[in-house]
């Protein structure tokens, strides 16, 4: 089974980390199936970890537990569809209690998307909702493939954006803010990295991050406003209140947060 590259190979990563976290006595959450993607990818343990890959291991481990309470809740909140934007080796549709009636649709790239699906059925996983994989580059016309997979627009969504637009074009990441906004019903959530985090960690090292910070793009600088202005009710929340709210408090200040919205 061959391993992942380009942006789709920074999945791996993110994977390697849930693995650590899941390993952990005081863990945030459990991923059983992080580590059999380290595995199938040829991405073992690397060694003690740079400064930088330290603070950026931090952040996903915060973001990872502060997306699975907002899906949660807006599920709680009435949401019965979930999109997860360049979904990754995310787990969240075998490993979270979702309610019975739940629809979530996972879009990234197709080679993305086949080898997790390989990984998920040698481990024997069994989906705890409605899972549909919808292979899709968001630089495309991707709403077009969520609508013939099943998605109704005119039912109020939670949509999850982790980690991607800042290996986007502003052009780009402004178009996915854009169609998300189109598709979405009174009532949808949405989520994302208020600015990208491992951006403000290169600002300051980019030692042992270098094939990530080779694939950014740039992103939306002010995403909150950018939602605002396209008629949602915005929240920041301050990484450091939310890791300091999960009882781990954050080893830098300057790092990001995150945004959360309401149609």
């Amino acid at each position: 089974m061959g391993a992942l590259e380009g942006v789709g190979g920074t999945s791996l990563g993110v994977a390697r980390v849930r693995a650590w976290e899941s390993r952990r006595p005081d863990r945030l959450f459990e991923d059983p199936y992080a580590a059999a993607f380290v595995a199938a990818g040829g991405s073992g343990s690397r060694g003690p970890l740079s400064p930088a890959r330290a603070r950026l291991a931090f952040h996903v481990i915060i973001r990872t537990r502060f997306y699975d309470d907002f899906l949660l809740a807006a599920c709680d909140s009435g949401c019965r569809q979930v999109v997860l934007l360049a979904a990754g080796l995310d787990t969240r549709a075998y490993r979270l209690p979702w309610p019975p009636d739940v629809g979530l649709y996972e879009l990234d790239l197709p080679e993305v998307l086949a080898f997790k699906d390989r990984v998920l059925a040698g481990a024997g996983a069994e989906p705890r909702c409605a899972r549909t994989a919808v292979p899709a580059d968001l630089r495309d016309d991707w709403p077009r493939r969520l609508t013939d997979a099943g998605f109704d627009a005119s039912a109020p969504t939670a949509w999850l954006v982790e980690g991607l637009l800042v290996y986007l074009s502003p052009e780009d990441a402004d178009r996915v803010l854009s169609r998300v906004g189109a598709l979405s019903a009174p009532g949808s959530r949405i989520s994302f990295e208020r600015s990208n985090a491992a951006s403000v960690i290169a600002e300051e090292d980019r030692g042992g991050i270098e094939e990530y910070a080779e694939l950014w793009q740039g992103g939306i600088g002010d995403t909150a406003g950018r939602l605002h202005a396209d008629g949602w009710r915005t929240e920041v929340h301050e990484l450091t209140d939310v890791a300091a709210s999960y009882g781990r408090p954050a080893p830098n200040s300057s790092l990001s947060g995150f945004v959360t919205a309401t149609r």
